[in-house]
């Protein structure tokens, strides 16, 4: 796994009729199912796990969360059992044909993580004590790792995204989906830096969320006008400008958050959201193997697929 990422500028006919430059943080190529922030996150969890001598993760995720599949990946390398909570205990039941139509859950399977699946209800209630006590007597003693992975160690893996050499930008965009990458940016920025978070999913409850990790209140900001439905949705626009993006830049993104996100930071210059001059670092999360799964729910609509 590479563990500094490069800068990659992007060259479209509208950055320089509003004279701005735009560059993309790789985080992406790090590792095909390891990538951007996952790597990041797990980081530092992995080495506590060791430290507390665990032999086995447990986290939680939908039926197509890039999260476990990542786990269950890096989980696999590192020397863990894994195990999945997963949303849905429709997809338990017939779980040969769950894992030919899903391939973040197969995949994830193949890396050897156990799945269960859960009702919606039960779901909600799995940070309760209860709740964990029951999966510690169903898969004996293991390392918890939230939903999304994030908490105090991801936030720090996510501190070393920045390097010394991005301290020309002025600003930093990143998606937002639990807050952990988002707070790991904050923490790292030089104090002529702004953050703007491009958040995947409605609703304002994510300030709240990033200001458990961070202390300064005006270095950053919420872009909320850009989830396009909420998490996981999409309209035509988007994946139109999916492809589009890739067809001019090489680059693709997916359509869960870092799609959303440039579409919100190109949308935003083109509206002279930013000011002349202005030096932008857009950090690719990853998501990438997210997006076979992705593809099959837009085939099964007979909708636009994305071109990988």
């Amino acid at each position: 796994m590479i563990k500094e990422t490069k800068n990659q500028q992007v060259i479209l006919p509208i950055l320089e009729e509003k004279k701005v430059t735009l560059f993309i943080k790789r985080e992406d190529l790090i590792h095909p199912y390891v990538s951007g922030n996952k790597f990041r996150k797990l980081k530092y969890n992995l080495q506590e796990a060791k430290k507390l001598k665990k032999k086995s993760l447990l986290t939680f995720g939908g039926a197509f969360s890039n999260h476990i599949l990542a786990t269950a990946v890096a989980g696999k390398l590192a020397g863990f059992k894994t195990f999945g909570v997963i949303r849905g205990d429709e997809l338990g039941k017939n779980l040969v044909k769950t894992l030919e139509g899903n391939a973040t859950l197969r995949k994830a399977h193949e890396n050897g993580m156990k799945l269960q699946f859960v009702t919606r209800e039960q779901y909600r209630q799995k940070a309760s004590f209860g709740f964990i006590e029951k999966m510690k007597n169903k898969w004996g003693d293991f390392y918890l790792i939230p939903e999304g992975g994030t908490n105090g160690l991801a936030v720090a893996g996510c501190e070393e995204i920045l390097t010394k050499e991005d301290s020309e930008f002025n600003y930093i965009c990143s998606a937002v989906g639990t807050g952990g990458t988002i707070s790991g940016l904050i923490k790292s920025l030089q104090k002529h830096q702004k953050v703007i978070g491009f958040p995947a999913l409605k609703g304002n409850f994510l300030s709240e969320e990033i200001k458990k990790y961070t202390i300064r209140k005006d270095n950053w900001s919420l872009q909320t006008a850009y989830h396009f439905g909420g998490y996981a949705k999409h309209t035509a626009e988007l994946i139109d400008f999916i492809n589009s993006f890739k067809e001019t830049t090489g680059i693709l993104l997916d359509p869960v958050y870092t799609g959303k996100m440039l579409f919100g930071i190109l949308d935003l210059i083109k509206n002279d959201g930013f000011e002349e001059g202005s030096h932008i670092l857009a950090i690719h999360t990853g998501g990438i193997q997210g997006i076979e799964g992705f593809n099959q729910k837009l085939m099964d609509k007979n909708e636009q697929i994305i071109a990988l």
